[in-house]
């Protein structure tokens, strides 16, 4: 008599062609479907105010902070590791800013400084989970708590208004329109192309996807694997910083909390990405297609006029959507 068979997952889909053949699909197209989905459904439902040319435009501007910090956190993901202190680092930058005007320091100056506190914090994340061998969700949970305390210590709990010097220039930067296109789209598109450049045509990207492969076999290939992951987080600390002076800049003034809803909608935007042309693997254009795809719920939520608890559980929901297809994508890839 012959011994037991042992069946794995995988080896039961693929007795069942049909159910894997579809596996696959969702695992490649299941964010654009699903972003054709919605806006089919509210171009039908609000045919005045949503497939308009505006609304696009304004689509487009309320993505753009988003996309920012989450090719940062894209990064991060394609080397293996995580940051969820990015929303509480946005929130930072956005308050540091603002005390930094308020002080009479010039604009740019102030702006620089705080991109180069973003990277500083990045670097700080990068070294603690590379060197001190402290996981990374401990090592950014604990950052993001820490960013918190200092955020309180700066603003004593109250927002800060720009001076009126500051009020007149800094505004422009997250206002400004230049042929009718927000200011801040644009730089979003060059902060993505960059990304994109960056893991597709340059050593460091191929770095970047060898050690999130396989750490070990990267390692022995030559990569300095400690270097190429600390980098991902002085990546993704930067671009948390820019997205947080970007905010002030919009709204005028340094708010506690602005920034920190950007962890939970960039998870959700990155996973959904990584459903988009591949199975499960991170990249730049999945996680733009991840950002609009959130960004086109929310604005035709919101045109319908849904509560704000809707929309939590809209963003949470997708959230979890977004983890289990990357999941079946990465298996069904293995």
């Amino acid at each position: 008599m012959s011994g037991p068979t042992f069946f794995t997952s995988r080896d039961r889909i693929k007795g069942r062609p049909l159910v894997r053949t579809g596996l696959v699909l969702a695992g490649r197209y299941g964010t654009l479907v699903g972003l054709g989905i919605l806006v089919v459904w509210f171009s039908i439902a609000l045919p005045l105010y949503f497939p308009t040319v505006d609304n696009f435009v304004n689509v487009l501007d309320q993505c753009a902070l988003s996309a920012i910090v989450a090719g940062g956190l894209t990064i991060v993901l394609i080397a293996g590791e995580f940051d969820l202190s990015i929303g509480q680092h946005a929130s930072l930058a956005g308050v540091l800013v603002a005390r930094l005007l308020i002080s009479g320091l010039p604009v740019p100056a102030a702006i620089v400084l705080v991109l180069g506190l973003g990277a500083l914090i990045g670097l700080v994340n990068g070294l603690i989970v590379t060197q001190l061998r402290v996981n990374a969700l401990i090592t950014t949970l604990g950052m993001g708590t820490v960013l918190v305390g200092i955020n309180y210590y700066i603003t004593g709990g109250l927002p800060l208004t720009l001076p009126a010097g500051a009020s007149d220039y800094l505004p422009t930067l997250g206002l400004g329109r230049f042929l009718s296109i927000p200011y801040p789209v644009y730089y979003m598109v060059v902060v993505l192309v960059v990304l994109w450049v960056i893991l597709n045509r340059m050593a460091i990207g191929e770095h970047l996807q060898a050690v999130g492969g396989n750490v070990e076999a990267a390692r022995l290939s030559g990569v300095r694997v400690e270097r190429t992951k600390t980098f991902a987080f002085v990546c993704a600390g930067l671009l948390a910083a820019t997205t947080g002076v970007l905010i002030t800049a919009e709204i005028g003034s340094g708010q506690i909390v602005a920034g920190d809803s950007f962890t939970l909608s960039s998870f959700a935007a990155v996973f959904l990405g990584s459903a988009v042309l591949r199975e499960g693997d991170f990249h730049i254009v999945g996680t733009f297609v991840g950002v609009l795809l959130v960004a086109v719920g929310f604005n035709g939520l919101a045109i319908m006029g849904v509560a704000s608890s809707a929309m939590y559980l809209f963003q949470g929901l997708l959230l979890i959507g977004a983890v289990a297809l990357s999941t079946v994508s990465r298996r069904l890839g293995e």
